[in-house]
């Protein structure tokens, strides 16, 4: 009886890179349905109330003193809560299912996971939130155009605001994403989200003190408005210091989740 030759050895092994986790995050992300309801949602709410505030305006009226920018993209407001969920499903959705343990054991660093997780969460959040911002604006400028919110894409600021608008929603996605992988559960970090960003900062502006007020204008929500704007607003942060805070916010949350995915058990 003749013993079977051994299976040949491959020359070159499997071999974890940054490329592939990440082809691995995009899909995973894209092929979740999930994924495409509140990324659907979002552009409808941006799109749908620019269109309906662009066609019921008039000249005149109470919101002729509001930024053009922040009247066309109001809907950014409930977009938000759709990417939100997206990016609080992307982390703790895989600590529900268990599908958490596959994706570790596949990448023993762990930390490549979470990187990829949000790198690919980012570009996508990114890059269709500015197209519907900029489709938005134009859509909304076809009704506005004869109004005093008359607006070009040439203006001081509307350029501006526009990517600050599209970049404040992908930081306010990667904090809510750092904030499902900190604390490993949807409903945790969504309860977390509504009661540390939205309520405690209206909160504290009722104290009755100069120092809280310039400290909430650094807030998440706060700083998010102030990019949306192509022209200042009183109370808020200048764009510079408020992409910033922003950015610092949504850092410290993911290097907190970093830190809690490396030191503690799935």
């Amino acid at each position: 009886m003749s013993i079977p030759a051994p299976l040949p050895i491959p020359s070159q092994p499997y071999r974890i890179t940054a490329p592939r986790i990440l082809r691995a995050e995009w899909h995973k992300l894209r092929s979740l349905r999930s994924t495409w309801v509140t990324v659907i949602s979002a552009v409808v709410m941006v799109l749908g109330v620019g269109l309906i505030m662009g066609a019921t305006y008039t000249s005149g009226g109470g919101d002729s003193d509001v930024d053009t920018v922040v009247l066309t993209l109001y809907g950014s407001l409930l977009g938000q809560i759709c990417l939100v969920v997206l990016g609080i499903l992307t982390t703790a959705g895989e600590y529900a299912t268990g599908m958490i343990h596959s994706s570790l054991t596949a990448v023993p660093a762990r930390l490549p996971v979470l990187w990829a997780k949000a790198a690919v969460f980012a570009a996508t959040v990114l890059t269709v939130m500015l197209a519907t911002s900029v489709v938005t604006f134009a859509a909304a400028q076809a009704f506005l155009h004869d109004t005093d919110q008359a607006a070009s894409f040439t203006d001081p600021g509307i350029l501006r605001a526009l990517v600050g608008n599209a970049g404040a929603l992908t930081l306010m996605g990667l904090l809510a994403l750092g904030l499902g992988a900190l604390l490993r559960s949807v409903p945790g970090a969504i309860g977390a989200f509504i009661g540390g960003v939205m309520i405690l900062p209206e909160i504290l502006g009722m104290l009755p003190y100069a120092v809280v007020e310039r400290v909430i204008m650094y807030f998440p929500t706060q700083a998010a408005g102030a990019l949306g704007s192509a022209t200042p607003i009183e109370g808020t942060a200048s764009p510079g210091p408020a992409l910033l805070a922003l950015s610092l916010w949504a850092g410290t949350t993911l290097a907190a989740a970093a830190l809690t995915l490396k030191r503690r058990d799935v």
